[in-house]
């Protein structure tokens, strides 16, 4: 008999959350460091004992201790203060650079796919016009031409990205197209931007989401990354990337400099990846299951 006031379903579900987290541990964890992640960026304004752009020469480049939990940079900012903040531009990029990419790539995928022939031909096309670029070039080309920017870079990335989309979307829809209920809606005489988005979509978006959990993170890197040769973020913006480009030089002497952002780049990076692969283990039918 269950216990008063627990519901009986009470241990069935807590034994399906146990085999859950011990069948994907990788997938608990990376979102666990996410939720983490979401939390500080969240209550970075209450936590950060500085505040984040506060100026003084007196502390400058002062090692980890009780007073600076991480260190002071070379303008004597408190680098713990300036992490948490950077959360919530690190957010942002992640879910900006996807937004976009897939606003853009999924509507293609969906049209290539679904239509085929010249239409298919054509969006398809264009789309390896973007994919022919190295995958940071085009990022590069692009910001240059908008000018240098966190707006710019992050456009350019969901620019550079939204290819990877329109093709897995469109894999998905030509499988998923020829299926029974599809040729039914048809017979029915039902309009066709109906049947593409109350039939084909919602079957259809799976590996872009998978794709996109993945993607997070590499949003991140690679913002990061135009931000630390010049392009990317501008001060007094505060991202981890353009903290990591204002140590470089410093960073000999002062590891913690740039040992701090790095390591929330590290860490992020990681969490995204490990839930991309739990999503992919857990959403395709075809992954094998560990037991």
């Amino acid at each position: 008999m269950s216990a008063p006031g627990v519901p009986a379903a009470a241990p069935r579900r807590l034994a399906a959350l146990g085999h859950f987290v011990a069948d994907q541990p990788l997938f608990v964890l990376g979102a666990a460091l996410l939720a983490v992640v979401a939390i500080l960026a969240m209550l970075a304004p209450a936590i950060a004992p500085y505040a984040p752009n506060a100026i003084d020469f007196g502390e400058k480049l002062k090692q980890p201790g009780w007073d600076h939990l991480m260190g002071t940079d070379s303008l004597g900012r408190d680098i713990f203060s300036r992490v948490l903040f950077g959360t919530q531009t690190s957010l942002m990029i992640g879910v900006s650079v996807l937004v976009v990419s897939m606003a853009i790539g999924v509507p293609i995928g969906l049209a290539a796919g679904y239509f085929g022939g010249r239409v298919d031909s054509i969006l398809m096309r264009v789309a390896d016009v973007f994919l022919a670029f190295p995958p940071l070039l085009l990022p590069i080309t692009i910001t240059a031409m908008l000018g240098a920017g966190l707006f710019n870079a992050m456009m350019a990335l969901a620019i550079s990205w939204f290819p990877w989309y329109a093709r897995i979307v469109r894999a998905s829809v030509i499988s998923i197209k020829s299926e029974a209920y599809i040729s039914a809606a048809r017979t029915l005489g039902l309009p066709t931007l109906r049947i593409i988005l109350r039939h084909v979509l919602p079957n259809s978006y799976g590996p872009a989401i998978v794709q996109g959990s993945m993607d997070f993170g590499y949003a991140i890197l690679a913002t990061a990354s135009l931000s630390f040769i010049g392009i990317g973020a501008r001060p007094p913006a505060i991202e981890w990337g353009l903290m990591v480009a204002e140590a470089r030089s410093t960073f000999l002497a002062n590891w913690w400099t740039a040992a701090s952002p790095g390591a929330a780049i590290f860490l992020t990076v990681l969490a995204a990846n490990l839930v991309g692969d739990g999503l992919r283990d857990i959403l395709d039918p075809r992954s094998v299951r560990r037991d």
